[in-house]
């Protein structure tokens, strides 16, 4: 049986209650898993031909073209994320993640990752940031011929300097898989884990989980609860077909499921919007589902077939019996999307618009490497206080609520049929679209220390298999 392997996930580039966390222990496969047709028959690499836009060299900016209410591309640098996203503030308040950890997973290589984030932040002007590289089961060469690799090493540039974007001070662990086969990757992953190197871990990839050999998704949950049981919070992005994700067997079909490992109970899942801001102070105006059909892009979110409904989301509409997700979101649009050095792509020291939810995944990490500086300890599992606050008035002040799209998906068959899968809709509160929404980040700290699962709650933690 050939090896299962993860998609990317940015290869967008427009290139709680403590009583209550004893019922994880509820965190169980199903027993009536939906196998899709294709069953697990998957290529050993799946390859994705990212879309991207050129935006200029770095010794164009800070300001691009694209920063623009007239671009017919636009485009977002760091000080306009962070005052939309009202993350500015705490980082003058001196919490920038001085002290903390991102660990963040990807496959391949990078090789100008490092000189890329220098100039990243000089572009930019942001603080060199601390990165260390690790290779647990050594690299694959770099070949700029192959696109699968080319692909990753964008997603690597994005991944790195988005969470250093967000958390400036914070160190940021770049743990890489030799590829993206399931395995590789889950490999890498348990290093990160054993080795205790961050306070959260981002997962920019994912794929169809009935893709998944059942076997190392049995593997990959206990290594989660593993992580949880340190403290460990986890975030992975919840895809960019919408409602779909690509068949198991690689033959360029869609089909409705939700992504794994974004669905496991023990991961809070990123979906996407389109951040609708000013292009130059980056004031914050309005949001709406991610979902771009002239790129073939869309937010992803659904439901599992394999992990039943967990605690936390009990009395949330719109949820039956299974795990709904996303949890949250973050911009991920391409017309709208985060301005990102990326040398690989064959042009030295180019800034290219990246989009996908892989660009929420680790600007949420640094978020959490943010709290557990203001809180002074690891922020730990969050989804129980996610939902938690996500049932009271508070809800108004610390997510922006997106009410507006809905994440379907169409795409081209091999006869050229256009074929469409129906996606969910936004609506008021909890939405498979785009989960509770968007952070408003100085009140999100200030509410969620009080009710995250930090290191203070060992012995409950503990109970959570």
């Amino acid at each position: 049986m050939p090896k299962n392997s993860f998609f990317r996930r940015m290869p967008r580039v427009l290139f709680a209650s403590t009583a209550m966390l004893g019922l994880l222990a509820s965190f169980t496969l199903g027993t009536g898993q939906a196998a899709h047709a294709a069953g697990h028959a998957n290529p050993n690499a799946v390859t994705i031909h990212p879309q991207h836009v050129y935006a200029g060299k770095v010794q164009d900016g800070p300001t691009f073209r694209c920063q623009s209410a007239t671009a017919a591309v636009r485009c977002y640098g760091p000080q306009q994320i962070r005052t939309a996203y009202n993350i500015q503030s705490v980082l003058d308040s001196g919490i920038t993640g001085k002290g903390r950890s991102i660990v963040i997973v990807d496959a391949f290589s990078a090789p100008a990752i490092a000189s890329d984030l220098q100039l990243f932040d000089k572009t930019f002007g942001l603080q060199d940031a601390p990165l260390n590289i690790i290779a647990p089961d050594g690299l694959t060469p770099f070949d700029p011929n192959d696109a699968n690799q080319v692909g990753w090493s964008g997603e690597i540039s994005l991944d790195v300097e988005w969470a250093h974007a967000i958390a400036p001070d914070a160190t940021i662990n770049l743990v890489l898989a030799k590829t993206n086969n399931d395995e590789d990757i889950l490999s890498a992953t348990r290093y990160a884990v054993d080795h205790n190197l961050g306070d959260v871990i981002s997962q920019s990839f994912g794929e169809g989980e009935t893709c998944v050999d059942p076997k190392l998704l049995k593997k990959e949950h206990q290594l989660f609860f593993e992580a949880t049981q340190k403290h460990i919070t986890l975030f992975a992005s919840a895809g960019d077909q919408g409602s779909s994700q690509p068949s198991c067997d690689g033959s360029g079909n869609f089909f409705l499921s939700a992504s794994s490992p974004a669905t496991d109970p023990l991961v809070t899942s990123v979906g996407g919007t389109q951040l609708i801001a000013d292009p130059v102070t980056g004031a914050y105006q309005s949001e709406v589902v991610w979902n771009e059909p002239q790129f073939g892009s869309a937010g992803g979110g659904g439901f599992s077939t394999i992990y039943h409904k967990p605690f936390y989301q009990y009395g949330t509409p719109g949820i039956k019996n299974f795990r709904g997700e996303p949890d949250v979101s973050y911009n991920a649009a391409i017309n709208g999307g985060v301005l990102t050095v990326w040398s690989e792509s064959g042009i030295s020291g180019g800034i290219f618009i990246f989009g996908g939810t892989s660009a929420g995944s680790p600007q949420w990490a640094g978020i959490a490497a943010l709290g557990a500086q203001k809180a002074n300890h690891r922020l730990g599992f969050l989804n129980p206080a996610f939902y938690l606050i996500g049932h009271t008035s508070l809800a108004k002040q610390v997510f922006h609520d997106t009410t507006v799209g809905d994440n379907g998906y169409a795409y081209a068959d091999a006869n050229g049929n256009t074929v469409t899968i129906p996606g969910y809709n936004a609506a008021k509160g909890w939405d498979a679209a785009t989960g509770w929404g968007t952070p408003d980040v100085s009140k999100l700290l200030s509410v969620i220390v009080p009710f995250s699962c930090g290191e203070n709650n060992a012995a409950n933690i503990a109970s959570l298999r």
